[in-house]
């Protein structure tokens, strides 16, 4: 790719973030119509099913693998000189830090991605998650949270070439990556067909995993065109979200990167995207058991996304593409800590009780009470259950179903979730 032109025009550090905005900007407009999340496709496969949001995911995620290797074979792309080959990774960090991720996000209902995509379409909540998201990425990188993270991931470190490729690990060639990507494509749209995903998602779901490709391809081209040096890199969002929350609160003039136009562009383009398509609405919390919840999962994440080197698209997608092994580690428990998070808080209702838990539980216990407590949850009927599309992806079960399982009226409008789900504990107690 050559960068010539746009060097002499706008500078290296004019191009460079011009380069982020515009991909941005394209990833923004492309996760915001397709719906894009990989909570969602965790949730949907711990549930015991590969429909549309799992296809979706998998049409991304073999999307951007398909495009780095394709490029790497083709030898227009060195990633060797990149963070994830690099230089030495924590498998230690990729483990806590995957599985902190993976609760984090199920507990604000989207990783970090989907909440700046949610907070431009109008989403209070993501927008606030996604401050504390950053906030305390930041202090993990830099701040007071730095020296625990560094203890964690000094515990196993790994920094021979030789293991930080997955591929070298398993005694694959740099061949066998392309060969993996076209299996995992081939898969993706067997399952996206049997699903029959809208145009918009095919779209959306190659877009992303494109731009991933796209990201790897820019940041290589100026690495050796550029007069200042430039990190080889793509789209990530733990690290890029603190130094953008940074740049904003620092002097004017201070240095920028790709990561300090991604962020932006992506908030840029899902906007303009939702706008657009008329899907900007403004919503906020309804009950303090929503907000306990997002905290404490904005902080799980941005902690945990630093930790393990990366979100669900830095470690995940942007790792995963070029088989980084700490990438694919951090992604696999990624997968199991929202798998077990959803079960905790979602299903069971254990803990964080929001508007959702607060029907499930009370749907649940009504259940109980009839008699369907001794059998497994995945055996108990649901046939008060009705699934609603929220605004965060997630599903939620109808006041109108709980309050039919109870036997009672639903609850009246006005009503807080907090007052009515105790209202209903009380109810059942009695």
């Amino acid at each position: 790719m050559d960068l010539t032109g746009l060097l002499e025009m706008f500078g290296d550090s004019g191009t460079i973030v011009g380069g982020g905005l515009l991909i941005g900007m394209l990833f923004g407009a492309f996760a915001q119509r397709s719906r894009f999340c990989l909570r969602a496709a965790v949730i949907e496969f711990a549930r015991g099913s590969v429909g549309p949001k799992m296809a979706l995911w998998l049409i991304a995620f073999s999307a951007a693998v398909l495009g780095t290797q394709a490029m790497i074979q083709a030898e227009i792309l060195d990633v060797s000189a990149s963070r994830q080959l690099g230089s030495a990774g924590s498998l230690s960090g990729a483990i806590i830090g995957g599985l902190m991720f993976g609760v984090g996000m199920i507990l604000t209902r989207g990783c970090s991605s989907r909440l700046l995509v949610l907070s431009a379409s109008g989403n209070l909540r993501a927008l606030l998650s996604g401050l504390i998201f950053a906030v305390t990425a930041q202090a993990s990188l830099r701040g007071v949270l730095a020296p625990v993270r560094d203890d964690l991931a000094g515990l196993w470190v790994v920094d021979a070439p030789s293991v930080l490729n997955a591929l070298t690990v398993l005694g694959l060639d740099a061949e066998a990556g392309l060969m993996i990507a076209l299996g995992l494509m081939g898969v993706a749209i067997y399952f996206a067909a049997r699903n029959h995903l809208s145009a918009w998602a095919w779209a959306g779901g190659l877009g992303v995993g494109a731009m991933i490709a796209v990201g790897w391809l820019f940041t290589y081209s100026l690495s050796y065109q550029a007069w200042d040096p430039v990190q080889v890199a793509s789209l990530s969002f733990t690290g890029p979200s603190a130094d953008t929350l940074m740049l904003f609160l620092s002097p004017i003039g201070s240095a920028v990167d790709f990561d300090n136009g991604l962020v932006p562009g992506v908030f840029l383009g899902a906007f303009l995207a939702a706008l657009v398509c008329r899907d900007l609405k403004l919503e906020g919390f309804t009950g303090g058991y929503a907000m306990r919840r997002y905290i404490v999962g904005a902080t799980f994440m941005g902690f945990g996304g630093m930790l393990a080197g990366g979100c669900a698209v830095g470690a995940g997608v942007t790792g995963g593409a070029v088989f980084a092994l700490t990438a694919w580690t951090a992604l696999f428990f990624m997968w199991i800590g929202a798998a077990v998070a959803d079960l905790v808080v979602d299903r069971l209702g254990l803990v964080f009780r929001d508007d959702a838990a607060a029907g499930e539980n009370a749907l649940a216990n009504a259940m109980a009470r009839r008699g369907w407590r001794f059998l497994p949850v995945w055996l108990r009927p649901a046939r008060a259950r009705t699934t609603e599309s929220d605004a965060d992806g997630g599903d939620s079960v109808s006041p109108e179903a709980v309050a039919a399982e109870l036997g009672r009226p639903a609850r009246a409008p006005g009503v807080s979730a907090e007052a009515s789900g105790k209202a209903d504990d009380a109810a059942l107690a009695s």
